[in-house]
């Protein structure tokens, strides 16, 4: 199955660490969002996105990207990571595989380092994460996911 996950990440890297554990999974690639390339995720099978959770929603370059580039009836999937709370979610992307009529294979999210706003205060929270079991949670799923789209 030929995956691409369109991804921000920035502050402390921990979406990156969760896509990066996902990768060691297999034909996973990863596309930043911020960066100007030629995209072309019809040639996919199954497509990804993922964000920190900001404003308690995901990125919304990643929002806007998805909008532009995500061919309809596409399977897609949603990963995030948040400090102290999942907010909605993935709530804005579901919305969007809907209206493009995408089958959304599942979430995968997990707590991660955050010391935005006045998180820095303190030192941040979530410290050490993602960690370790985490990171073999996120393999987990992606293990599910490439089971329940094997074309490719």
């Amino acid at each position: 199955m030929k995956t691409a996950v369109c991804y921000y990440s920035r502050h402390h890297g921990n979406t990156r660490k969760v896509l990066d554990a996902m990768a060691d999974e297999g034909n996973l690639d990863l596309i930043d969002v911020t960066t100007r390339q030629t995209v072309r995720l019809e040639e996919y099978d199954c497509i990804g996105f993922a964000s920190g959770i900001y404003g308690f929603d995901v990125q919304k370059a990643v929002v806007e990207f998805a909008r532009q580039y995500l061919p309809q009836g596409k399977s897609v999937f949603f990963v995030y990571t948040y400090g102290g709370a999942k907010g909605s979610g993935a709530k804005s992307m579901v919305e969007i595989a809907r209206e493009k009529n995408c089958p959304v294979l599942g979430e995968f999210s997990c707590k991660g380092y955050d010391t935005f706003g006045p998180f820095k205060l303190i030192g941040g929270i979530a410290k050490g994460h993602p960690d370790t079991q985490d990171l073999e949670n996120a393999r987990k799923f992606y293990r599910k996911i490439q089971a329940q789209n094997p074309q490719g």
